[in-house]
């Protein structure tokens, strides 16, 4: 089998920025790669929904994240960075076993949140945990690709670009290979962080301003683009267009993708040597 984690690894080491868009199933994961992404990413509000539970701590075990994370992994021949939430557990030495299992699953990489029961943790809290991820990862494979991620945009925090900056200097400085504050929307934000950060930051994209314009975030630095849950918000708001039309006695089916589309990319094997 090739080494998912070194091309991965590879991808963050060239200029040019690349596209990481997050299916929620085998399915989507399938039609992402037949479409030419070169990476992947699980999205846990995706799974969380699919799951029919919501969006919040806790409402994902470790079991469930990582058997769906495999699932993806085993879709495609596509590297997979896993959205393990805060690491699935209050000590380190949880968020270490958490690398470790997801390392066994096919992960290439991963996230680990600086967020726990609704609130930042301690910067020093944050970093014990983010270093014994980055231990795990160590000695299970070298390659696997770790992201100091902050949620100083999504806690409303009240100074949240500075904030953001020492946190994720701090998690650069820990040995973070990737950076990432979900919540980016000003080029002012994307400067302020990509000029004091000299790994690669990822921004998530779609979620209005500057997320939204692609050129625009490469010009200013930026190396890797996720989705989060934004390909399953637009494909569970097509459903519900779609069933509340019935419900009124009305087909809206005008945007369905055709059978043969989906049998075609289905019908791919994958390489080789996977």
């Amino acid at each position: 089998m090739s080494d998912k984690a070194a091309t991965f690894r590879a991808l963050h080491a060239r200029d040019k920025l690349f596209i990481m868009p997050n299916p929620w199933d085998a399915g989507t994961a399938k039609l992402l790669a037949d479409l030419g992404f070169e990476a992947l990413a699980t999205s846990s509000a995706a799974l969380a929904w699919s799951l029919g539970r919501p969006d919040a701590a806790g409402r994902v075990s470790r079991q469930e994240a990582l058997a769906h994370a495999k699932s993806i992994v085993s879709a495609t021949s596509l590297p997979v960075n896993g959205d393990l939430e805060s690491g699935y557990g209050e000590t380190p030495e949880e968020v270490g076993e958490t690398i470790r299992q997801a390392i066994d699953c096919g992960l290439a990489g991963c996230s680990i949140e600086d967020l726990g029961q609704g609130a930042l943790y301690p910067l020093d809290e944050a970093l014990r945990r983010f270093e014994a991820a980055k231990e795990a990862a160590a000695k299970a494979n070298p390659d696997f690709v770790l992201t100091g991620r902050t949620e100083t945009f999504l806690v409303r925090h009240s100074d949240p670009v500075n904030e953001a900056v020492k946190r994720l200097r701090a998690f650069e400085a820990a040995g973070a290979d990737v950076v990432y504050a979900p919540g980016i929307t000003t080029r002012e934000e994307v400067e302020a962080i990509a000029g004091a950060i000299s790994v690669p930051v990822n921004v998530l994209g779609g979620v209005g301003g500057i997320s939204d314009d692609i050129a625009a975030l490469e010009r200013l630095g930026v190396h890797r683009v996720s989705i989060g849950s934004g390909l399953n918000k637009v494909a569970l708001g097509a459903f519900l267009d779609a069933a509340n039309a019935l419900t009124h006695r009305r087909f809206a089916f005008s945007g369905a993708a055709k059978s043969s589309t989906l049998d075609g990319a289905f019908t791919h094997p994958l390489d080789d040597d996977d």
